[in-house]
């Protein structure tokens, strides 16, 4: 018992550390650039342009049809074969966030629908134009009907960032199996990744519950 209580406390920090240094900060990229994909694309279905909205309908049907860990084979180690060679940390970054973006990307298209019509009209009669409108009244509001299954995806990103280790990038799960395969505690040791990957998630959703009430509290004195 005294062992395994060891190698526990031995191990955590070496888990925890690229847990900080790599895993949240490829989380929180991923997601930041997820979110700009998102916007654009629902932006340009909603204005249904023509060619634009079925380039955008065909990337959401070819990324959400194929398994995220196949798009992370397909550009770390597909595109070398072409001549195309991406380091590990932007090859995670890159498909996590276009694979993210078009999720969310659905997400913000509802959202946006969700916005009266009578908002844009009313924006049009004070003189203003349609890019004006979508950034000033209806992007906020469908921003802020997104906010929880947008913060859901985020959370479950943290998670899938797991995925990332089989294209050698060192984040919590790629130095856990390190460590595993060492001194073969692996029940020990995936036991203690869950639970360090139950407090960053127990984290954000307490930020999540956060921003909610807050979303709420605007929302209503407006």
């Amino acid at each position: 018992m005294s062992s395994a209580w060891q190698i526990i406390v031995d191990s955590f920090w070496k888990i925890l550390l690229p847990g900080l240094t790599m895993t949240i900060p490829l989380t929180f990229i991923s997601f930041g650039l997820a979110l700009i994909i998102a916007i654009i694309v629902a932006l340009v279905q909603v204005a249904k342009i023509p060619v634009l909205t079925q380039i955008a309908r065909f990337y959401i049907w070819i990324i959400r049809g194929t398994p995220l860990l196949v798009q992370l084979y397909v550009v770390f180690f597909g595109l070398p074969s072409i001549g195309i060679r991406v380091e590990a940390f932007l090859s995670a970054v890159a498909v996590f966030a276009i694979n993210e973006g078009a999720y969310c990307a659905e997400t913000m298209r509802a959202a946006i629908e969700s916005v009266p019509i009578g908002q844009s009209e009313a924006g049009y009669c004070v003189g203003m134009n349609y890019l004006q409108i979508m950034w000033h009244i209806i992007l906020p509001q469908a921003l802020r009907t997104a906010f929880p299954p947008l913060f859901n995806s985020l959370i479950g990103m943290v998670k899938d960032t797991s995925l990332a280790s089989n294209i050698t990038v060192a984040e919590m799960f790629f130095v856990t199996q390190r460590i595993a395969g060492r001194n073969y505690q692996f029940m020990l040791l995936y036991l203690e990744l869950a639970f360090i990957y139950l407090i960053f998630s127990t984290l954000l959703t307490k930020i999540q519950s956060w921003g909610e009430k807050k979303l709420s509290t605007y929302g209503g004195r407006h």
